[in-house]
């Protein structure tokens, strides 16, 4: 059994990053990734991640309770008997695999001179994304986006520390982010997609239902969209959804996912000046990567 301090300490995040990039470019297409599934329950609802990677023999699976906050349990097992192995605590471990994979998106997708970092939210993913995405682009400022004007300023109060922190609102930060990491609750839209400038690279982590999205079809339609996998956002991402209900997107508008980014299959960022965006809804394989580290 492994607690969140547990996590914490154990869990690095180089590593984390350099596992799932491994990971995603040599083991996702033997994997298996059920589709998540949702199941309501008494004032929220619960899902169930599985994955299963047969060239390893290495079993897991994450539930998550999403009531009043949300709270993972990670199971890594034996598939031999279906015993668990390891039984951790996944809040934490949730957050950095998020984080890391904007982080991995990140280098691939955003211009390498890119100088300004801009974060809607002061939640959790918020400081998991700000703790690792600076890692792997030389940022020189930090704007920060958040409904509450003092849990932005204790926000920055708290992690402001050797960086360049200001408060902005959601136009500025739309609009004088070279990297923005959307880690919000919001089911609407947190800017107007005409304030982002060219050049810009995004990561949309947030949402996570068909009903729920935070940008809106003017973003998805001016930018080169690449996701985890085809079948999850088709499934479940409202930014890109409520885009194509809207017409302002096709599912064959879509450029790559992570597996085809990562092993260079399809290109990344082609031009200085376009806008690219990276929509994730999380996948139970960064979840295994973390297990199998933390193992």
């Amino acid at each position: 059994m492994l607690t969140e301090a547990d996590v914490r300490r154990r869990l690095g995040v180089a590593a984390l990053i350099g596992g799932l990039e491994s990971a995603f470019r040599e083991r996702y297409l033997t994997v298996q990734i059920p589709a998540r599934t949702h199941i309501a329950i008494e004032g929220g609802v619960l899902l169930t991640m599985p994955c299963y990677d047969p060239a390893s023999h290495v079993l897991g699976m994450k539930l998550v309770a999403v009531r009043n906050g949300v709270h993972a349990t990670y199971l890594l097992m034996d598939p031999a008997n279906g015993r668990p192995k390891l039984t951790i605590e996944a809040n934490w471990l949730t957050d950095l695999r998020t984080a890391c994979t904007s982080a991995l998106a990140t280098k691939y997708l955003s211009r390498s001179d890119a100088r300004t970092l801009g974060i809607f939210g002061t939640g959790r993913q918020a400081r998991a994304h700000l703790a690792v995405v600076p890692l792997v682009r030389n940022f020189e400022r930090v704007l920060i986006c958040g409904r509450d004007p003092k849990r932005v300023h204790l926000f920055i109060a708290e992690f402001g520390t050797g960086l360049d922190m200001h408060p902005a609102t959601a136009e500025q930060c739309a609009g004088q982010s070279d990297v923005i990491c959307t880690c919000t609750a919001s089911a609407t839209p947190l800017f107007e997609g005409t304030a982002l400038r060219p050049g810009t690279h995004l990561n949309l982590v947030g949402a996570f239902q068909p009903s729920a999205r935070e940008v809106d079809s003017i973003t998805i339609q001016r930018a080169r969209v690449f996701v985890e996998s085809y079948e999850a956002i088709l499934a479940e991402a409202g930014d890109v959804l409520m885009a194509i209900k809207e017409g302002a997107f096709k599912p064959e508008d879509l450029i790559a996912d992570l597996h085809e980014l990562v092993s260079l299959k399809k290109p990344g960022r082609e031009s200085e000046r376009e806008i690219t965006v990276f929509k994730s809804v999380g996948c139970a394989l960064e979840d295994l990567v973390a297990a199998e580290l933390l193992l």
